[in-house]
């Protein structure tokens, strides 16, 4: 187990007060560093914050930053992204990097790549990004709770050369766990954890309701839309006189083409759609199936209509050698009984994979990983969805490419780090096994990760 050591929070300067968060204690923002010497580009914040997701109530929310979902973080391909987090929360926690190819001990995950942040910790990752694309930030511990008061943020990492997109916006879609009152209701509900999972009563884009977000008219802006929910799957769709077409999926590009029917954005993934935006005064609905998430309205532009721009260039991860692959088995399960007992804070144990429920209790799971992996060599992955329920399949630490499924066409393969395994369906994602370490391999639907589908794929 490779563990970093924890840091004393002390003698920190520069840090910009901009209000009070819940129970009177000092809110700070999220800022970019202008010390060349700090040693670090962010000092990125946790802690409550008062939001207002119901019009005339308060939320006691966590929140990186002045707003939940956080600030988004930006960064260029190929440089450091080096960021201070201080966690000033009445619990511990961490930091992961969804979707980014790092080194093990800076993937945030609690006991297995470092230890968790306490209250007045702070912790310094740096890493460097090697892909291009949309990604995101959150905790690793007590997830449902952490996630689901708010600490959820987007994470950009811009191509190193311009892409032609001379307009875009990021969208953070957030389900919220809120009563008609604004106040939290349960995170988690062991009916609904051996279901689809526990769905939040209000949705959010950008921490608003009903939003509308103006884009300029006669633009093709990039529009990047983040699932950042704990348990839900959008049905995307637009409504309105737009062409829009798809540019990547789970920051990784794809050859451009038509946003046709529904596309199922899974929590943890993310959609990055190119939009023609039509003449002022016209709005577009973005829409879950038939509910509108909220409207993207035309506003007048001096320029002169834009065009599609080119597709986007490939991130470098490596092709996986599929004459010469290894197969391994993963079946996702329901355990078939309910826990009776869950003292001390041990959730229900409901599902499985390869008949192992991962205890989210036991800091020692890690130690005995599912499968071990040679650096180096080429796998293909055997999904099997055992149950009537869809999973999101997330991996830490690598991409895999997304190669066959019994249930739909692949077109085209494309490189992803967390694909949607629809209910009974067997897909093949294959890899190359080039990073090194005890890597999560779960669910990412919050209530299914943390009532057992989820397990450590070791590469060695």
């Amino acid at each position: 187990m490779s563990v970093t050591r924890r840091q004393m929070l002390m003698g920190l300067s520069g840090l910009v007060v901009v209000g009070l968060g819940a129970g009177g204690a000092a809110r700070y923002w999220l800022g970019k560093v202008e010390d060349d010497n700090a040693g670090h580009d962010y000092e990125l914040i946790a802690a409550p914050l008062d939001v207002e997701l119901v019009p005339g109530f308060k939320t006691q929310a966590w929140a990186f930053g002045p707003s939940a979902p956080g600030t988004e973080l930006r960064v260029r391909q190929g440089t450091w992204l080096r960021v201070r987090f201080i966690n000033h929360l009445p619990v511990e926690t961490t930091i992961h990097w969804h979707g980014i190819r790092l080194p093990l001990e800076m993937d945030g995950v609690p006991y297995v790549s470092q230890l968790p942040v306490k209250p007045g910790e702070y912790f310094d990752y740096k890493f460097r990004v090697p892909d291009a694309g949309s990604y995101w930030y959150h905790p690793h511990v007590s997830s449902s709770e952490e996630l689901g008061r708010g600490l959820v943020g987007p994470l950009i990492v811009e191509e190193r050369e311009p892409t032609g997109f001379a307009h875009e916006r990021t969208l953070s879609l957030k389900t919220w766990h809120v009563d008609e009152q604004g106040a939290f209701m349960p995170f988690s509900v062991p009916r609904e954890a051996a279901r689809n999972g526990t769905a939040g009563r209000l949705i959010t884009i950008n921490g608003a309701a009903d939003a509308v977000t103006e884009l300029p008219a006669g633009q093709v802006v990039r529009v990047r839309l983040l699932n950042l929910d704990n348990t839900w799957t959008y049905r995307i769709n637009l409504r309105g006189n737009c062409e829009a077409r798809i540019y990547a999926l789970d920051g990784n590009p794809i050859t451009p083409r038509p946003l046709e029917d529904d596309y199922w954005l899974g929590p943890g993934m993310r959609i990055c759609l190119a939009i023609r935006i039509p003449q002022a005064g016209e709005e577009i609905s973005l829409r879950d199936g038939f509910v509108r998430l909220g409207t993207l309205r035309s506003v007048p532009s001096e320029q002169a209509p834009g065009d599609w721009p080119k597709a986007l260039p490939a991130n470098p991860i490596a092709e996986p050698d599929l004459d010469n692959a290894e197969k391994l088995n993963f079946n996702f399960e329901w355990a078939g009984k309910v826990s009776v007992d869950t003292d001390n804070g041990r959730p229900p144990s409901l599902w499985q994979i390869n008949g192992q429920a991962w205890d989210i209790t036991d800091k020692t799971c890690a130690d005995r990983p599912i499968a071990t992996l040679q650096k180096g060599k080429s796998y293909i992955f055997e999904l099997k969805n055992m149950t009537q329920y869809q999973h999101p399949i997330h991996l830490h630490g690598m991409s895999f490419k997304v190669i066959n499924s019994n249930r739909h066409e692949i077109r085209e393969p494309w490189f992803t780090d967390t694909y949607l395994l629809g209910k009974n369906e067997r897909a093949q994602v294959a890899l190359v096994a080039d990073n090194p370490g005890t890597w999560m391999f779960h669910c990412h639907v919050i209530d299914h990760m943390e009532t057992g589908l989820m397990a450590a794929i070791a590469v060695v």
